[in-house]
């Protein structure tokens, strides 16, 4: 028997429970609104689940099996063995506890939690299906609605992920098993993480790119430092190649690229991971029965409340374009909701940070040198290389930099670019210079605790202003 649609309403309805909705439904209810938030699979979305915390969960776990193994220069010998399986499963355990946790959240901030499938029927009006034989669908009017779907892996003509042969970034983080080959389409940040992982386990990777780089979108100096490294783990990269079509061969693959000139090579491998980006789960909305307008990409364009066309809808996260970044969703997010609830609440990107888990780490927040002078300041840069750290050197890890631009007259940072151990870290103290207006003589002149990676940037700063102490001043 089919249960009949059933009507309910709410002041806010969040659609998709990832950081971006998760954040934006529990701030709303904590402002007094009555929130509903529709999840069609996992709380926590992309995220949590299948991508940023399972990933540096390899990552982590990866590193600690190579550092071990490779270690005889600090006077460690070791040969350490990799369980995958067991490795998958303490994975799995760090995402149970923390999409747990984000449930319980919700629940105790007074969230109602509801599972199924979310389209809009109208501008005020969203009906929810839930899976199962005979389990029905429900209307929910709202007087505002927070669209948070995220995205999805976009997939490569003739390369339909099948989950054994054709990976995903997702299915690659589920593996039990190490491979001992993998071919890696796409240099971006997902694949040169996963390339890093898996070559760290012992695979051997091989990366195409129909570019001519590793990492597109970042300066040219910090991408080489990261593919030199990847090289020293055994990573190969062929650039300017397309990957085509691909066929069984024995009990792997063979993936058949082309060039500009249109020649043809043949890569084997056991597997095949397609990491070439990501696009906005839009489609399944039916947003024209709302009337919210999408990009040619398929993003929701937002102004600088998260608004979308329709003024009651907003969207936040990856359905709003890029960055794609979780913490980017949930500020996002926690702007909707405060505008919602009547909060002096705008969105302000010049401070967003961003990291790539590779090694060594990449973080950069702010404009570069090049960008600071198109938009016509007057910049000045700063530098401190990790090899003249002494945390650095004692970690045996002194490839990269720290860098910090700055606006001369004014002194004001303006931005930074980072490679080196520990980035993702180093990078907020930089992130919140930015934010709150701080100069290089506010940077240079805190005193940073000795021996520390963080003293870099005191030192970049210093550098900027043309006093530093230990390296050569520009």
């Amino acid at each position: 028997m089919v249960v009949g649609d059933i009507a309910t309403g709410t002041d806010v309805v969040v659609i998709g429970a990832g950081p971006g909705g998760y954040v934006a439904a529990i701030r709303a209810a904590q402002l007094g609104k009555d929130v509903t938030l529709v999840e069609k699979e996992a709380y926590g979305g992309t995220c949590l689940n299948y991508g940023c915390i399972p990933s540096k969960a390899f990552v982590t776990a990866s590193s600690l099996a190579h550092d071990a193994g490779t270690a005889e220069e600090m006077g460690i010998h070791a040969d350490p063995a990799v369980d995958m399986a067991a490795m998958t499963s303490w994975k799995d355990g760090v995402v149970d506890q923390l999409t747990g946790g984000v449930e319980k959240l919700c629940k105790a901030n007074g969230v109602n939690l509801m599972a199924g499938t979310a389209t809009f029927a109208d501008e005020n009006k969203v009906r929810v299906g839930h899976d199962g034989e005979g389990q029905g669908s429900e209307s929910i009017e709202f007087e505002h609605a927070i669209v948070s779907t995220g995205s999805r892996p976009v997939q490569v003509p003739n390369f339909e992920f099948d989950g054994e042969h054709i990976l995903s970034s997702r299915e690659a983080l589920d593996l039990d098993s190490v491979p001992e080959s993998l071919l890696v389409v796409g240099a971006g940040y997902i694949g040169m993480e996963l390339s890093t992982v898996f070559a760290k386990l012992g695979t051997d990777v091989t990366v195409v790119e129909m570019l001519d780089s590793a990492l597109p979108g970042y300066e040219d100096d910090v991408a080489r430092i990261v593919r030199s490294r990847a090289e020293d783990l055994g990573v190969e990269f062929h650039f300017g190649e397309a990957a085509s079509e691909w066929e069984e061969m024995g009990e792997g693959i063979s993936v058949r690229t082309e060039n500009a000139d249109g020649e043809v090579s043949e890569f084997g491998a056991e597997k095949a991971l397609v990491a070439v980006g990501r696009s906005p789960v839009t489609d399944t909305l039916d947003l024209e029965a709302a009337g919210v307008e999408t990009n040619d990409k398929g993003f929701i364009e937002t102004d600088d409340r998260a608004r979308s066309n329709v003024e009651h809808i907003y969207a936040v996260g990856d359905v709003a374009g890029e960055p794609m970044l979780a913490h980017k969703a949930s500020t996002e997010g926690q702007v909707a909701a405060e505008h919602i609830a009547g909060e002096p609440a705008a969105l302000d990107y010049q401070a967003i940070p961003a990291a790539v888990f590779t090694d060594p780490e990449i973080g950069t927040v702010g404009l570069t040198e090049a960008e600071a002078d198109e938009q016509g300041f007057e910049p000045v840069v700063g530098q401190m290389p990790m090899r003249a750290s002494g945390r650095a050197l004692s970690m045996n890890e002194s490839e990269g930099f720290v860098r910090v631009v700055a606006d001369e007259p004014s002194g004001f940072v303006l931005g930074a670019q980072i490679v080196a151990p520990e980035a993702s870290e180093l990078v907020a103290e930089l992130a919140l210079a930015i934010e709150m207006g701080a100069t290089l003589e506010d940077v240079a002149a805190t005193v940073h605790v000795h021996p520390t990676l963080s003293e870099a940037t005191m030192e970049a700063a210093e550098n900027a202003l043309g006093h530093a102490i230990h390296t050569l001043n520009r």
